[in-house]
């Protein structure tokens, strides 16, 4: 196994110490899962840039990358609902906004290997991703100085929709530049 994979595999090994760490009180605790998220993230640059420089892009990192940073934002989005960092309803909606673009994005994916094609993130893609790790820092950073607080929780309501906003035009993007491998026959 090569660098770049490991790094992958660190970052999905990270995800339940991350999550352990958010959903216990306290605020060192939520700062001790703010660093776990943040070398996580690190992890999800680093193995592509080793993977691209080193000439180690393989298989299993093509569907291993994109499903751990999926595995390590999901979890951080579920925490933020089941603790009650997200009001149940919006966060309930914006949540299955997220994963059905996620599925929706799998689907078409396993669609394309099939075909014998391999989908490269678009730059609405990425650009979701950065909106979510982005948008979960500063969740966990007010979360963690200002628990409890209203201007910080529609601070973290306009977050959430903001990244529901990225989500939704990456789908789209996504879906409008690869309908061509869905047969409607």
């Amino acid at each position: 196994m090569n660098t770049a994979n490991k790094l992958t595999l660190l970052r999905v090994i990270l995800v339940p110490v991350f999550m352990a760490l958010l959903m216990m009180d306290g605020t060192a605790y939520k700062w001790a899962a703010l660093g776990v998220f943040a070398l996580a993230s690190v992890t999800d640059a680093l193995d592509g840039h080793i993977a691209r420089s080193r000439n180690q892009i393989t298989t299993f990192g093509k569907f291993v990358d994109p499903l751990a940073d999926k595995i390590l934002t999901t979890a951080a989005f579920l925490v933020f609902l089941g603790t009650g960092v997200y009001r149940p309803v919006s966060g309930t909606i914006a949540l299955m906004v997220i994963m059905t673009r996620e599925f929706m994005v799998a689907g078409v994916r396993l669609v394309a290997v099939g075909e014998g094609k391999v989908i490269a993130a678009s730059i609405w893609g990425k650009l979701k991703t950065v909106a979510q790790m982005i948008a979960i820092i500063i969740t966990i950073i007010l979360i963690a100085l200002v628990p409890d607080n209203v201007t910080a929780g529609l601070v973290i309501e306009a977050l959430l929709w903001i990244t529901v906003l990225f989500t939704v035009i990456s789908g789209a993007d996504y879906l409008i530049k690869n309908w061509h491998l869905m047969k409607l026959k």
